[in-house]
Formats: structure tokens, sequence, C-alpha cells
């Protein structure tokens, strides 16, 4: 049971990595002294997706 919540999470993980990048994509088109703010949320799913924590 354990494993199919882990893949779950990891699974969550890279939609939400996908989802904080392509926001980091769109701030640096439309209004770059803003991506910033986009960043964190990326770098923190990025992480947690490839299990480095």
């Amino acid at each position: 049971m354990e494993s199919t919540s882990a893949k779950k999470s990891i699974a969550f993980d890279w939609l939400m990595t996908f989802v904080s990048l392509g926001a980091v994509i769109l701030l640096l088109a439309f209004a770059d002294e803003w991506f910033w703010l986009a960043l964190p949320f990326f770098l923190t799913y990025l992480v947690r997706a490839l299990d480095s924590m």
C-alpha cells in the first residue's frame, strides 16, 4: 500500500513541477521582473520529484 501512495505523491510532485515551470516561463515572457515569484515552487517540487529530500 505504501508504494501506491509514494507513486501518487511522486506523480503529483512531477505535475506540480511542470505546472510551476510553465508559470516561470509565462512570467518570463510577459512580466520578467516577477518571474522569481514562481521559482520557489518550481525548485521545491523539482527536489521533491527527484526524491532528493
